[in-house]
Formats: structure tokens, C-alpha cells, sequence
């Protein structure tokens, strides 16, 4: 890669040696940007930045690539910290059922939903399944994202959920963008244990657990608690015995209904609760107290045409909020993180500013990758997005239908 000049930078976002790791509450709305600036990445460490007039002369320019950024924005690639990236095919046909006025929760209770994508996984090659996953990702650093989550769920087998999770730990050994592995089991109930609940859950704890643990097949355990799927005593159940194996809790709760999952995810130590389009006081009032973080995922509530999530009340009261593409085949079918951004913008009323600090600053300690991902600091290898040309940073939002990307480093 050798050593990279980028020069005469309309805006260099979040870079500095003392932005927190987290932001919460007003400091959401405040980014700190460089005005005309340079940025000296070396093997894509960050060697130097600052304003232009306090670029010293360089030795030896026939060894740097000189980039010039006139008129574009540098910014930390975006985090993607809750996706299900890998799955058999997509389901189109359940999209067009919802046009003629099903809902999700009326798809999943004929068989499809998630028990049709694990019918699909089933079906598929683990090398089939890997090459499919690697193709997406790709695609996914290309519209700048840096770092990915990614969890089994399609599998709801022994044998299913070890092999996506197997595909997983192949992604993070052949890709060079930094992947997280979560053991979502607790997806839904297959159709072989439809009257065994207890039997199900017994083999997630019993016979997965200590493979996964033994083999570190993830790093995270997950829960669909929700009406219909697991509930909040399953839940806690589940998180207990991932605990007990050193994983630990990145859950589903509030997608549909308000059960207490929140307050019970956070008593168990969640790193984050995801989905939260339903919500009550009690709940914010939780997230507020707590280092949990509250990730928000517009994409999901723009396909199902379900509430977005109530993410200017929870910043105002203090939580820690992010935002993820929950990239799946049923309910959110777009990886691209500008999407997003803008859909955080248009529909949830959230600042540029505040949903760039969700994306990047937060969403990278929801994976806890704080230490690597989501600023630009010296010293750094963190994923670094290039833009095209544009008016001003809110433009990423606004328009939301043109690709933004002109270079990703990774």
C-alpha cells in the first residue's frame, strides 16, 4: 500500500487524539471538522493530518500517492454492528405479499419469514454460502462500510447454526475488513420443535454453547425476544448460559411490542438492545442509566412500514445510540450505511451530525472495536472513507439516491 497524501480536504471528520470513545446527550449534535486539510496514511496508518498550512514538506514524493480532495469530504468508514449477512437467497416473494397486505408477523406464521431462509440455508453448500456472503461484503465496503457484525439465526439446527457460523470465521480470516461473530440461535422456533420449546432451548445451552465456546465461533449472543418468538424469562435464560461461556448479550427486543426486555437485556450486561421501534419511558429512562447501547434500525422500519425508532427522545435523555442496517433477506434487504444516514435523517429527525456520531464513534464501541474503528487518530489503521465532490457534509443525507463513495481505505 506504501504512504497515501490526502491534500486540500474540504472536511477532515473526526479526527483527533480526544474524541471519547462514546458520545451521548447534546455532544450527538457536534463533529468536529478540519477545514482544509491533509491526511498521511502509511500502510493505512495514520501518520499525520491537520490544516493544510501545517503540512510540512515531504521527503521523497515519488514514493507517496498524492490524493487530491478539493471540494470532497474524509471521514471514518461507517460501523455496521447489527447485520445478518449471511443467508441463502432473498425473499422477494414475501415483499410481494406484503404489497397485498400481509404483515410480517402474518408471513412468519404461514412458514415464512425466518423459517423460510432456514429452509433455503439448509439447502445450500457451506462453500456456496461463504462465496454468496463474501460477494455481499465486498459490496458493502465498496458503499463504506469498515466493520460488520454478523449472526447465525438462519440455522435453528445444530448443524444449520454451525455451519453459518463455520462460513463466518472464514469471513473474518479471508477478508480484511473486521467482522464480528453473534450466535442467534434464539432466532425463532424451528418447525421440529414447535411443541418442545424447553427441548429447543435445551439444545442451544447444552450442545451449542460449549462447541461455539470451544471453538470461538462468536463473540456475541443473541435473542429475538419478542410476542410469537422468545420471551423475556427465555431470554434472560439464554443470556445467562452465553455469559457463562464468555459471550456476550447484542439482543432483538422491541420490535413489534414493549415486553420489559430492555431493562432485563441491560441487568444481564447486553452490549447493546437492537431494533427499539417500540418503546416506553421506562425503557429510555434504562438506556439513559446505563452504558447499553441503544442501536436503531431505520432500514428495518422503512421496509415493513413499522415505527422508526424514537431516537432524538433517547439521545435527549442521555443514551448512547447508534444505528445499523440490520441487512437481512425478510425485512431489510439494503446494506448500504448512506441509506441509512439518510433514512436517520429524513424520517427519524436526527442531525447529520448525530447520525454520522451514530455510525461511526458508537457503532463501533456496539462492537467494541472503540479502539480501532470509528475516528481517525495517529497511529490508527481505522477504515477511512474518501467522498466525491459535495456541497457539505448534510449533503451525504440529502441526497439520498447518488453513491457518495469515491475511495474506501481498508
Amino acid at each position: 500500500m506504501g504512504k497515501q497524501l490526502i491534500k486540500n480536504i474540504k472536511g477532515l471528520v473526526q479526527a483527533g487524539e480526544q474524541i471519547p470513545s462514546i458520545i451521548r446527550g447534546a455532544q450527538m449534535h457536534s463533529l468536529p471538522i478540519i477545514e482544509n486539510a491533509y491526511l498521511l496514511l502509511d500502510d493505512n496508518e495514520v501518520r499525520a493530518y491537520g490544516p493544510m498550512h501545517t503540512l510540512l514538506e515531504l521527503k521523497d514524493l515519488e514514493a507517496i500517492e498524492i490524493i487530491d480532495a478539493t471540494n470532497c469530504f474524509v471521514l471514518p468508514a461507517f460501523i455496521d454492528s447489527h447485520t445478518h449477512t449471511v443467508f441463502a437467497t432473498s425473499r422477494e416473494e414475501e415483499f410481494v405479499d406484503r404489497i397485498n397486505g400481509l404483515s410480517y408477523e402474518e408471513i412468519a406464521a404461514r412458514g415464512g419469514g425466518i423459517l423460510n431462509s432456514a429452509k433455503k440455508l439448509e439447502q445450500m453448500s457451506e462453500e456456496a454460502l461463504y462465496e454468496a456472503s463474501r460477494t455481499r461484503i465486498n459490496k458493502m465496503i465498496a458503499r463504506g462500510t469498515g466493520a460488520i457484525e454478523i449472526k447465525s439465526g438462519y440455522g435453528l439446527s445444530k448443524e444449520g447454526e454451525l455451519k453459518m457460523l463455520r462460513v463466518i470465521k472464514k469471513l473474518q480470516e479471508t477478508l480484511p475488513i473486521a467482522i464480528k461473530g453473534t450466535f442467534l440461535g434464539a432466532h425463532a422456533i424451528p418447525s421440529s420443535y414447535s411443541d418442545n420449546r424447553e427441548g429447543y432451548i435445551g439444545m442451544l445451552i447444552d450442545e451449542l454453547l460449549p462447541h461455539i465456546a470451544e471453538n470461538k465461533l462468536a463473540a456475541y449472543i443473541d435473542v429475538f425476544c419478542e410476542r410469537n418468538y422468545f420471551s423475556v424469562e427465555e431470554m434472560c435464560q439464554i443470556l445467562e448460559a452465553g455469559a457463562r461461556f464468555g459471550l456476550k448479550g447484542k439482543v432483538h427486543v422491541n420490535q413489534f411490542s414493549v415486553l420489559g426486555g430492555v431493562p432485563a437485556a441491560i441487568s444481564r450486561g447486553a452490549i447493546s438492545v437492537d431494533h427499539l421501534e417500540e418503546i416506553d419511558i421506562a425503557d429510555i429512562n434504562a438506556l439513559a442509566k446505563s452504558n447499553c447501547i441503544a442501536t436503531l434500525l431505520p432500514g428495518c422500519s422503512h421496509f415493513l412500514s413499522i415505527p422508526f425508532g424514537a431516537a432524538n427522545d433517547l439521545i435527549d435523555a442521555n443514551a448512547i445510540v447508534a444505528l445499523a442496517s440490520d441487512f437481512n433477506p425478510g425485512s431489510a434487504p439494503s446494506y448500504d450505511l448512506m441509506h441509512i444516514l439518510s433514512l436517520a435523517c429524513i424520517k427519524m429527525k436526527m442531525t447529520p451530525q448525530s447520525a454520522i456520531n451514530a455510525l461511526t464513534i458508537n457503532a463501533a464501541a456496539a462492537l467494541e472495536l472503540q479502539d480501532t474503528h470509528g475516528k481517525i487518530a495517529l497511529g490508527r489503521k481505522s477504515p477511512i472513507i474518501l467522498t466525491n465532490e459535495i456541497p457539505s457534509l448534510a449533503y451525504l443525507a440529502y441526497a439520498y439516491s447518488e453513491n457518495h463513495i469515491q475511495r474506501v481505505f481498508i
